[in-house]
């Protein structure tokens, strides 16, 4: 990100009033103000910049199916390619480009009945792709809606939280649908989604004449699809703002019997902004993000939760185009 950009994040005011549009990407600056026990005017006008910087991003992503993580090797010079082409796909969540054993990794909706088409024909067509593995997302642990950098404290994500079709819960993570996603969305909910996909603060006054309804109908179909999992708000970032511009994604091998004590104390590390329990021989995939790369180092060199870890895998972050969802700005139009 450049120096000019990530400079208009003035303070620490304006670092957590991100992480508390990351709990809620559509609590009023009312209620963001309540809980940082901060002026209202001042959070308004600050928040407002961010969006309008288009450094702070919310958008709605509907659920097209179960996760599959997905590691690509690629011919010489063609990483970039290849993570361009996953994540335009629509049913991308995020691509980043790496170092080490993957050129680039993936997180895709699939429903599991069509797994296999993606990963014996799909995959292997993509432009520039030498090899592909797919690893589904047995469980979620954390992702970008339940990290905040440890800039809240509890109290304040409770009241940020409180009312919310969907509440973050570390224990749980994201609202998961118990099967396959299958059922077609109807005409006004569709039209919903692409409306809060643009912009996912819009009010429901402005749902409500795009989809064709009423306020309150729009207000309670959202609040439906927020809770049964068909829908996530998502505050779209980059890690840099939060003064944490190394990323790093780490692919865990812990000991069998001890694989929720690492999960337990990956959560605890404001540094870990996504936990994953996946396939394959490592079942723990990890994205971090720190201030430099000594903290990257201690972190998986120091840390207590190695004990139960047989191997660490360590790829940082070269590039990412696409978090939560919405594609990076340079790939937009």
């Amino acid at each position: 990100m450049d120096a000019w950009q990530t400079g208009l994040v003035a303070d620490s005011l304006d670092r957590r009033i991100i992480s508390a549009l990351q709990v809620d990407g559509r609590a009023s600056w009312h209620r963001i103000a309540a809980a940082l026990d901060e002026p209202e005017r001042t959070v308004a006008r600050r928040g407002t910049r961010l969006l309008d910087s288009g450094l702070v991003r919310i958008g709605a992503m509907a659920v097209r199916g179960r996760s599959t993580v997905v590691g690509v090797r690629c011919a010489p010079g063609q990483a970039r390619v290849a993570a361009t082409a996953l994540a335009r796909r629509p049913d991308c969540i995020f691509a980043h480009v790496l170092t080490g054993t993957f050129d680039c990794v993936a997180e895709l909706q699939c429903p599991r009945d069509r797994l296999a088409g993606l990963v014996m024909d799909e995959l292997p067509g993509l432009p520039g792709v030498v090899e592909s593995l797919a690893f589904p997302v047995l469980r979620h642990v954390r992702t970008i809606r339940e990290w905040h950098a440890g800039l809240l404290n509890p109290e304040e994500i409770a009241a940020l939280a409180e009312g919310t079709p969907v509440a973050p819960d570390p224990a749980e993570g994201d609202v998961l649908p118990p099967v396959d996603v299958t059922g077609e969305l109807s005409r006004q909910d569709r039209l919903l989604l692409l409306t809060l996909a643009e912009d996912g603060r819009c009010t429901y006054e402005e749902l409500a004449r795009v989809a064709g309804v009423s306020e309150a109908t729009a207000r309670r179909r959202l609040g439906a699809l927020r809770r049964e999992g068909r829908v996530r708000i998502r505050a779209v970032i980059e890690p840099a703002l939060l003064g944490l511009p190394v990323e790093a994604v780490l692919r865990v091998r812990a000991v069998p019997a001890r694989v929720e004590a690492v999960r337990t104390a990956l959560c605890e590390s404001a540094h870990v902004r996504y936990v994953s329990f996946i396939t394959g021989e490592r079942q723990l995939l990890v994205l971090t993000a720190f201030p430099d790369e000594p903290a990257l180092h201690d972190f998986v060199t120091l840390s207590s939760w190695l004990t139960d870890v047989a191997s660490v895998e360590v790829s940082m972050v070269l590039n990412s185009l696409k978090r939560g969802g919405m594609l990076a700005p340079w790939l937009r139009g």
